[in-house]
């Protein structure tokens, strides 16, 4: 009962003062008569009892605000027992026959104390212990709301003790930050690569701290943090209370109010820290027109509505060997210290990511030399450094979490395993993009434009990084041919080790590379069982003398090929790939390399692409192959002039199905065959940069179904012969950058679905154009620059109106993107 009633707390400093003055009273009268003696003794021991229980009264009174009305009864019932026991102790012995009345009132006194302890102490208590417990509930659900961990504490924590290679990114990103153009930024960069570092950096910077002072909040936003936990640790972290609303709506509004309120003369700054893919409608929430407001905003993913974004780059070479060692250790003069070459090793493989130098470097602190090699060793070979280091594995990983949806949509299936299929190709080397459209046209059931959705998702998530050559005008017809992806060496490791999951023979991808003639384990064994892989890579180096092994793989529909020699011989397990519809070749060499046993590719029926890179076919013009189901080809820096030559069958007898032919930076291309024409089913013709073709055969106008005929750059090419009048179904004719033509056909009025023409860069095309032009009813783009475009001018007019022919002014696009060779 007594904890009950402490616990309670309800009560006053009055009732204290008169217990005090009662207690002493019946003291002082106990001492001075011995008349009834007993009744005050008993009434002494009982307030005894009841002493301690009132002092805590007093204490938890004082502590918790209780009002002292709740024991008014009480404190009247003290104060007249102590005039009571007063009257008693002074009565007159002639007056005994009032004793035994007063004795009675005392007994009551008593009574009335216990039954207030007794009954309405509980009801106090169970009161107030039910204030208790709804107080406690509203604790728990604000506890609750706001997370009450690290996550959501709105302080910006500090930076690591040791930092290199980010001066230049931080002053960079302070001087945009200072923009007042720029309310919102965005500084974007792979998983690891210390981009909240900086952020932490920056708001040490003394200027940022003197100006925005207390208000700058940092906020870290995971999957599962929602608008409303976000507002309401914005308010904790100031001391505000926070108010009361049930929708994100009401939590904007609230958030408003609160920011103008705080910004008073001092700027605010927010940071929302690891902003994840789909959150892009959540930071629309949280842009105000709000003088001196700013946003900072670090994200995996780029976000193309955000003003700016500041792209961070992995650490050079220089200070990630200062951050590894530092990592690692390695102190000068140390015997521990391994070779500088294995050193240098390992921090390539770290590929400049802060995260992965500072784990990799700890994970080899104090570690013999032999382990250091022992790891080079495995991760040069058949092992990923991913294999080693969770944490880092960990952090790349969640980057490829497309959402938060434990079932996945089919969108989010194929993004990854596009970003799996750039591991396929070699390090540290261009992927193109049109070999990319290649692989995804059968493996994903992708279109040109789909396969430029997808990379442009997984540039825009900092995975790999898509290079567009130079811009194209063209609404239509794109121009791919130049463009290509970069991939880091730690995403291409973290690709492959995404795909390396099963075990060997059930890997829907399986990427093999061959350093010298050391084929793996498996694929040598005596009893190989067949591998159910759907896209096989196969990287060989320099020292390859191409000795192939058989390998069964009968479930093969995309073969990519990597090799650097100056020979090489396709593997003659290629003729029993029953399914195999795409095969892509690159040499990564520096010149054109040999390629034989073209003849291999004659058994295989389903075949579809071929694409080949800085190759030597002249085989084929001897030993023509046959490929009956062959729908296209690219030749890219290939030699091919002598495929056309003294060949003993008519090619469109070779290839009778072939739709698509793309022949780009192919220098010792003179002519076309003129059996070319015969190929009656050909759609799209891409003849581009190549220098030395002067002339198209004249039978061209026999390809009726061509739609597309593009001759980019052949700046020999002096015209274009008048039988393309017959294209009747060609909808694009590009022959930008030709600069030998000087006249349009007279008869191009003939092209009933021409559509797109581009003829920027034809420096030549000055005469009037052909009257006949009038005549392109269903021409709706035009790409010149401005001395083609006054050609236009006389005759635009003439066009119905109903056509709304555009003439678009080709803008100089002068980069140097095609030299880039980094992600």
């Amino acid at each position: 009962m007594a904890s009950a009633f402490v616990g309670s707390a309800a009560l006053g400093a009055a009732l204290e003062q008169a217990f005090k003055l009662l207690y002493k009273t019946v003291i002082d009268v106990t001492k001075q008569t011995i008349a009834f003696k007993p009744i005050l003794e008993r009434l002494k021991s009982t307030l005894d009892v009841l002493d301690p229980l009132v002092k805590d009264i007093q204490r938890f009174n004082k502590e918790l605000d209780r009002p002292e009305n709740e024991t008014k009864d009480l404190i009247e019932q003290m104060k007249k027992g102590e005039k009571l026991v007063r009257k008693y102790s002074k009565l007159p012995w002639w007056k005994n026959c009032m004793r035994c009345h007063y004795a009675n009132k005392l007994c009551k006194l008593e009574e009335a104390l216990l039954r207030f302890f007794d009954v309405n102490a509980q009801a106090l208590s169970l009161r107030n212990g039910m204030e208790t417990m709804k107080g406690v509930k509203y604790l728990c659900n604000q506890m609750s709301l706001v997370g009450m961990n690290d996550e959501l504490n709105c302080t910006v924590p500090r930076p690591p003790d040791f930092i290199v290679g980010l001066d230049v990114s931080m002053k960079e990103l302070k001087l945009h930050l200072q923009k007042e153009e720029l309310p919102i930024l965005l500084l974007a960069g792979p998983g690891g690569c210390g981009k909240t570092t900086l952020v932490k950096m920056l708001c040490q910077d003394e200027e940022i701290k003197g100006k925005y002072m207390d208000n700058i909040f940092f906020v870290c936003v995971t999957k599962s943090t929602n608008l409303k936990v976000i507002v309401r640790s914005l308010f904790l972290h100031k001391g505000y209370q926070v108010p009361e609303f049930q929708t994100d709506e009401a939590a904007i509004i609230q958030l408003e109010h609160f920011l103008n309120e705080i910004r008073g003369k001092t700027p605010v700054l927010l940071i929302l820290d690891d902003v994840w893919y789909g959150s892009e409608s959540l930071l629309e929430k949280f842009m105000f027109r709000i003088p001196d407001y700013k946003i900072l905003v670090t994200s995996r993913t780029a976000f193309p509505r955000v003003s700016y974004s500041y792209n961070l780059k992995p650490l050079s070479e220089e200070y990630s060997m200062i951050l590894f060692r530092h990592s690692a250790f390695l102190e000068e003069g140390s015997s521990d210290i391994p070779d500088e070459e294995v050193v240098k090793k390992v921090v390539k493989l770290c590929g400049g990511f802060p995260l992965a130098l500072r784990v990799i470097g700890r994970s080899l602190c104090g570690e013999p030399a032999v382990t250091w090699r022992n790891r080079v060793k495995d991760w040069s070979s058949d092992h990923s450094i991913l294999d080693y280091n969770s944490k880092l594995l960990e952090c790349l990983k969640s980057s490829l979490e497309f959402s938060n949806k434990k079932v996945k949509s089919q969108y989010e299936v194929i993004m990854k395993e596009c970003f799996m299929d750039l591991g396929s190709f070699p390090e540290d080397q261009r992927i193109r993009v049109a070999a990319l459209i290649d692989m995804w046209a059968d493996l994903y059931k992708l279109d040109e434009d789909s396969t430029l959705a997808n990379l442009l998702e997984i540039s825009a998530r900092n995975l790999a990084s898509l290079v567009v050559s130079r811009k194209d005008a063209s609404e239509v017809g794109s121009y791919l041919s130049e463009d290509f992806v970069l991939q880091h060496d730690l995403l291409r490791e973290l690709a492959i080790h995404e795909s390396s999951q099963e075990t060997i023979y059930r890997r829907k991808k399986l990427i093999v590379e061959v350093t010298a003639n050391n084929l793996p384990k498996w694929w040598t064994a005596l009893k190989q069982q067949p591998i159910s892989a759907h896209l096989l890579s196969i990287s060989t180096d320099e020292m390859f003398s191409s000795s192939w092994c058989n390998i069964q793989a009968p479930e093969v529909e995309v073969l990519v090929l990597n090799f650097q020699t100056k020979k090489y011989t396709l593997p003659k397990f290629v003729e029993n790939m029953d399914k195999l519809k795409a095969l892509i070749v690159t040499n990564y060499g520096f010149f054109p390399a040999e390629l034989s046993d073209f003849h291999l590719l004659a058994s295989v029926p389903y075949l579809k692409k071929i694409r080949l890179e800085k190759v030597s076919i002249h085989s084929l013009c001897k030993t023509p192959v046959k490929l009956m189901s062959l729908e296209k080809i690219s030749l890219f820096m290939c030699n091919v002039g002598q495929i056309f030559r003294n060949c003993t069958i008519p090619i469109s007898d070779c290839l009778p199905n072939l739709r698509e032919i793309n022949i780009d930076y192919c220098y010792d291309l003179v002519e076309l065959p003129l059996d070319l024409c015969d190929i009656v089913g050909l759609e799209k013709l891409s003849i581009t940069n190549c220098h030395m073709l002067s002339a198209l055969p004249e039978g061209i106008g026999k390809l009726r179904n061509l739609k597309v005929l593009r001759l980019r750059s052949c700046t020999d090419l002096s015209a274009l012969p008048e039988s393309t009048r017959g294209l009747h179904s060609l909808s694009i004719l590009d022959i930008s950058g030709c600069l030998g033509i000087s006249k349009l056909p007279k008869h191009i009025g003939e092209l009933c679905n021409l559509t797109e023409l581009n003829i920027d860069g034809c420096m030549r095309l000055r005469y009037p154009l052909p009257q006949s032009t009038m005549d392109l009813n269903k021409l709706k783009l035009v790409i010149c620059d401005e001395e083609r475009a006054m050609l236009w001018e006389p005759i635009k007019e003439f066009f119905e109106h109903d056509t709304q022919l555009e003439i678009k002014v080709a803008k100089r696009d002068i980069n140097l993107n095609w030299l880039t060779n980094r992600f």
